[in-house]
């Protein structure tokens, strides 16, 4: 199963955990190709007015949106500390983007701007952004990408040593795999997916 874009759980089932950068893109790309819903866990952590769920009721909503959706889910976002290893357990397949910062950053840029001036919906439901909070504040968007690059590249690295596809220690468990590079390994991975679902 190693050569197969996913793994899944051997009967075309799909539960697909996404990590990092792009990853409500590459979602929403996948829901289309797999025929499968995707869930956000940033709509299912922030609540109206950036308020926070607190850990018990974010973890009662994954449980919910995966339950809802028997039939296979990819759901987008990390969150790990906060319930989000949840949906790692879950997964049949995790699929970490770790593309060079040169490359996302100034995506994050442009989706921000645009989300600033009202052309792009914000992260979840009633949490827009704000040029204070963009700019001028600690909790800026921006600056937690720029901040957490490489806290995030060495979490992604550990994850792969325990469980990534050909290289993980844990020997039943190997589910990930990273896709890097300016994005044609991405688009490559891709295509790949829809050849899978096309053969089935």
């Amino acid at each position: 199963m190693e050569g197969q874009p996913l793994i899944g759980d051997g009967r075309g089932l799909y539960k697909i955990h996404i990590l990092g950068n792009s990853g409500t893109t590459l979602a929403t790309r996948l829901s289309l190709i797999l025929g499968i819903p995707h869930i956000s866990l940033d709509q299912l952590f922030w609540e109206p007015n950036w308020k926070i769920a607190s850990e018990d009721e974010f973890r009662a909503k994954i449980r919910v949106a995966m339950e809802q959706s028997p039939n296979g889910w990819i759901i987008d976002g990390d969150y790990q500390r906060r319930g989000g290893v949840i949906v790692q357990e879950e997964a049949t397949d995790v699929i970490w983007l770790n593309p060079p910062l040169i490359l996302y950053f100034p995506r994050i840029i442009t989706r921000t701007f645009l989300r600033l001036v009202g052309f792009l919906p914000p992260c979840s439901p009633g949490c827009p952004d704000t040029f204070r909070e963009v700019f001028f504040s600690r909790n800026s968007i921006l600056l937690w990408c720029l901040t957490q690059h490489g806290v995030n590249r060495q979490r992604g690295e550990s994850r792969m040593r325990e469980i990534g596809v050909g290289v993980g220690t844990q020997l039943d468990n190997r589910k990930m795999r990273r896709i890097g590079g300016w994005g044609g390994a991405l688009e490559r991975w891709i295509k790949s997916v829809k050849d899978m679902d096309q053969e089935k």
